[in-house]
């Protein structure tokens, strides 16, 4: 009888150490990398084509921003109701739904949004990135709840900062070259090109993604009973992290019409900046993953994060007034200022989500990044309907100051240390 009774602990033991789930869980992260990587190519990389676009399509700033603002629209509308289906259905299938859609959005924006093909056009273009971003929003929650899943506690600040790095990844990709492929091969390059993209994250997805080994029952809060939309905490962190990325949407949405215009910079010296503040943000994200993992602080870094992205795009704005005064500050200085500010104010996203996800519950993280992530692209909506108002009003420095403003009021929303510990 003690026979049975050692294999039986032997047994027991073993998922600790030889899970495939160990080795696995790599595999899973990566698949979720690439499509979110593929998707902020499509959402990041097309606003930085903006003075290509603006010239191709003969647009206004107000025309500008609608477009670009629906592509965010979309992914707003959609993430929510992505995130349910996540916690219902699977990561797997919900990826794979949303990505070949976006694939086929891309498509109709090749048949049928080309510039100079008629006056519906921009009609067509609208739609487009609308609906591009409607089904590619499915990316976020999907891939996050996979991430929390196969990770244990220890490593999930480092494994969502990773996998938040796609979005720097892929925008990063876009910024380096759908500038140039749009100038010189025109849109339908640059469409075609993310779609390419998009189709190949499914293959990984098809490989790679299968559902989490289940959790213990020790490991499952006991505040995950509450359903997540019903916790003023949720709503807190949601809310947070939607509104610190308007100062972030805004640098990648208009700064390179910023550093043309006030700078007079090149495409070129334009597209290596924009394509540095996605590395350094990639960067910093993976940096701060680990770092919150071995400190366990991540309410507290949310925090500072808020207060210095507060400090450095009010900053930009007072340096962008000197420049246009001809105070002797040069591009080299706002060059400097907007890298900076763009790499901090996207360092904090994998720490940011990490504790979204935490707090939710094991069975809700598809709702709670849906949610998160509606929060982010509706603000990613408004602040491109803002900027050229507040443009035509008083300028750059309106812009920049009113973003510092926005990321100020992030801060109370972020909780200290110890706070809400039951999950209210």
């Amino acid at each position: 009888m003690e026979q049975p009774a050692a294999v039986a602990a032997i047994t027991a033991a073993a998922p600790a150490t030889s899970h495939p789930g160990q080795r696995h869980r790599w595999k899973v992260l990566a698949a979720g990398v690439a499509a979110n990587a593929a998707f902020s190519a499509v959402f990041s990389g097309i606003p930085v084509t903006s003075v290509v676009l603006r010239s191709d399509y003969q647009l206004s700033n107000g025309q500008l921003g609608l477009a670009l603002g629906l592509l965010s629209l979309g992914v707003a509308l959609g993430e929510l109701p992505w995130g349910v289906l996540t916690d219902r259905l699977g990561d797997r299938k919900v990826l794979l739904a949303g990505l070949l859609g976006t694939s086929a959005a891309l498509w109709l924006l090749m048949l049928r949004a080309l510039p100079g093909h008629g006056a519906a056009t921009y009609v067509w273009l609208c739609a487009g990135l609308m609906l591009a971003g409607l089904l590619g929003g499915s990316v976020n929650g999907a891939s996050g709840r996979a991430v929390m899943g196969w990770f244990g506690e220890g490593e999930r600040g480092l494994a969502m900062s990773i996998r938040q790095t796609a979005v720097p990844l892929g925008g990063g990709v876009g910024a380096l070259l759908l500038p140039t492929l749009a100038a010189r091969a025109g849109f339908g390059a640059v469409y075609g090109a993310l779609m390419a993209g998009c189709l190949a994250s499914v293959g990984l997805i098809l490989l790679w993604l299968r559902e989490p080994p289940p959790a213990p029952a020790s490991a499952t809060p006991t505040s995950a009973a509450a359903p997540a939309l019903r916790r003023l905490l949720v709503w807190r962190l949601a809310l947070g992290i939607g509104l610190l990325c308007a100062p972030q949407v805004a640098l990648i949405s208009f700064g390179g019409i910023f550093l043309h215009e006030v700078g007079q910079a090149s495409l070129i010296l334009i597209s290596a900046l924009l394509t540095l503040v996605q590395i350094g943000g990639a960067v910093a994200r993976i940096s701060s993953g680990r770092w919150t993992d071995r400190r366990g602080q991540r309410r507290g870094y949310l925090r500072l994060c808020a207060w210095l992205s507060a400090l450095l795009f009010a900053l930009l704005g007072v340096l962008s007034v000197f420049f246009q005064q001809g105070a002797g500050i040069g591009l080299p200085w706002l060059a400097l200022a907007l890298v900076v500010a763009g790499v901090v104010v996207s360092a904090w996203h994998g720490v940011a989500y990490t504790e979204l996800a935490v707090v939710a519950g094991s069975a809700q993280v598809g709702t709670a990044l849906g949610l998160g992530n509606s929060c982010v692209f509706l603000v990613f909506f408004l602040t491109a309907q803002a900027i050229p108002p507040l443009l035509q009003w008083q300028g750059w420095p309106a812009v920049w100051l009113a973003t510092a403003l926005v990321a100020l009021a992030v801060v109370p929303l972020f909780p200290a240390a110890g706070e809400g510990k039951r999950g209210r």
